[in-house]
């Protein structure tokens, strides 16, 4: 199994797709068996014919990608850049022997219903479930029904990894696209299946850290928090949400309360059977609004009673500080890392240099734990990754797809 990817800057699209392919070519040395594609929306105008001329130069059997405003690869000397609101094309080629590719395109007006049985996702696919295939999906961030697709998915094929991410372009609604084979699509979500010798392995970073301690939901309606259990053990001692909120912040330093003022989030826990959670389980949601009256809180997803929920604090620091944990206890956990031979990354448009102040943090980060394997991607407008045994849409976060053999 090799991967090779080339990033290129030049602001004509002839120039980039030549230097993309021919370098890429190069780099592998070898038959490709699949391809990732990812456009700056500086080629807005441009996108049909990105295809066209990649088949010209190119016979990979099965090419995916999509835009981004930000696109992620390797430069002239191998290394990892992220390349924000500028002209950019980045190609990966893989020569996968023993993997099974199979591409798709869905509408999100043509998926099966969410009570239909996983056969009819199976056949939506193309991929049946007991060749055990691995995900990656781009998707419009409007058409293409991603939660139900997600959901639909797990339901169909559990135990596989998915990732991806929500196509991004500039202001204008035009400038965002989903390639796949010499299509260019606007709605919908494109993808490949992977089987057979092939690992995908997973980091979703979200970018939070705890603060206070767990509690239990005892009442709420849909995304709305009603009632708290008081303690951390479950005293069984309701207190409203807002009022456990306030004592939490009393007891955070200054720098963190002032950042609870414009930077607070909630992590529902997802292992209902974990003792002790950590940090990395929980999925983190928006804190959509406070009713001051009644002491509720609005959160970004729907509740039921009995989950366990914690506070969560998010800034540049603890971004690169939970990235950098994950990317250690993956070092540490992983033996597979080792014969790793590429990744794609899927970072969110609110990370990047205007987060941290700097370029290229998260992708560097990366290589310095995982290895000088080639990265590619793109700034997405939502992030494709799983938490606690199930697949999400997530913001403000970093996910990255490891590849290896088995």
């Amino acid at each position: 199994m090799k991967w090779a990817n080339a990033l290129s800057t030049r602001p004509s699209l002839e120039g980039a797709v030549f230097e993309v392919v021919e370098r890429s070519q190069q780099l592998l040395s070898a038959p490709a068996d699949l391809g990732f594609v990812f456009i700056s929306s500086a080629f807005a105008s441009e996108y049909s014919r990105l295809m066209p001329l990649l088949q010209e130069q190119l016979g990979v059997p099965v090419l995916i990608g999509c835009s981004g405003s930000g696109i992620i690869g390797m430069d002239g000397q191998q290394a990892a850049r992220e390349l924000e609101e500028q002209p950019a094309l980045s190609l990966t080629l893989a020569c996968l022997p023993g993997v099974q590719v199979e591409a798709f395109h869905l509408d999100g007006e043509e998926l099966p219903d969410l009570d239909s049985p996983p056969d009819a996702w199976v056949e939506a696919i193309g991929v049946p479930a007991s060749s055990h295939p691995h995900f990656v999906i781009l998707a419009d961030p409007f058409t293409s029904k991603i939660n139900d697709l997600l959901q639909g998915l797990d339901f169909a094929y559990p135990g596989s990894a998915k990732v991806g991410g929500l196509a991004s372009g500039g202001a204008m609604g035009n400038t965002m696209a989903l390639f796949s084979g010499d299509r260019l699509y606007r709605e919908g979500a494109v993808g490949v299946a992977l089987s057979g010798n092939i690992v995908l392995e997973t980091i979703v970073a979200q970018g939070c850290k705890p603060i206070g301690h767990p509690f239990t939901v005892k009442e709420c309606e849909r995304n709305i928090l009603l009632a708290l259990d008081a303690g951390p053990c479950g005293s069984g001692v309701s207190q409203r949400p807002l009022e456990a909120l306030k004592t939490v912040i009393e007891h955070l330093n200054e720098s963190d309360r002032q950042l609870a003022q414009h930077s607070l989030f909630i992590g529902i826990a997802r292992n209902e059977f974990k003792d002790e959670l950590e940090q990395g389980d929980f999925l983190i949601r928006n804190v959509l609004g406070v009713d001051p009256r009644e002491g509720a809180i609005a959160v970004g997803d729907r509740l039921r009673p009995g989950q366990r929920i914690q506070f969560h604090l998010r800034d540049a620091q603890t971004s690169a500080e939970d990235l950098e944990m994950l990317l250690q206890r993956y070092q540490s956990s992983f033996s597979g890392s080792s014969s790793s031979v590429g990744a794609l990354m899927f970072a969110c448009l609110g990370r990047g240099e205007q987060l941290y102040g700097q370029p290229d943090f998260d992708s560097r980060l990366f290589r310095q734990y995982v290895g000088n394997i080639p990265v590619s991607g793109f700034f997405c407008n939502g992030e494709i990754g799983p938490v606690g045994g199930g697949t999400f849409l997530h913001g403000y976060t970093s996910v990255f797809g490891i590849c290896h053999p088995l």
